[in-house]
């Protein structure tokens, strides 16, 4: 096996535990904030899982759009991606800290409905990216 090849892996794998994590917040009804935050994390590591899959040998950065940007040129199939990799994006700092917001707190500040359209938002971008990833021949069950 490449070494690229095991690098998507482990980097989906991650990503998909990342996943079952943010689904199991949303089962708990609380920690909402925590929970956007994983799943912007879980879409970064999916997106990052398909850029070692098309050969790049470091990854580097947290955009979800910039790495769908890059993806785009290897299959148009992440412009499904795009929209909700943006609202993604935009739980990687108002997350985490009381500064990122105007006001509030982020525990205070997220429901579980931002969750709900959180999870749906990852699983467009985990179809994407297991479609990607399988096309290219690599196992990721």
């Amino acid at each position: 096996m490449k070494e690229n090849e095991r690098e998507a892996i482990r980097w989906y794998k991650q990503a998909a535990d990342d996943l079952r994590f943010a689904e199991w917040i949303f089962q708990e009804d609380r920690f909402f904030d925590k929970g956007c935050f994983i799943s912007q994390q879980a879409g970064e590591k999916a997106l990052k899982s398909c850029l070692y899959a098309a050969g790049s040998r470091r990854v580097f950065g947290h955009s979800l759009v910039d790495s769908c940007t890059e993806l785009l040129p290897k299959s148009p199939a992440f412009a499904k991606a795009e929209e909700p990799s943006k609202r993604l994006d935009r739980f990687y700092i108002p997350t985490r800290y009381p500064n990122g917001l105007p006001g509030g707190l982020p525990f205070q500040s997220y429901s579980k409905k931002d969750l709900q359209e959180a999870i749906d938002d990852l699983t467009v971008i985990f179809e994407v990216c297991s479609d990607y990833l399988t096309r290219r021949g690599i196992d990721i069950s």
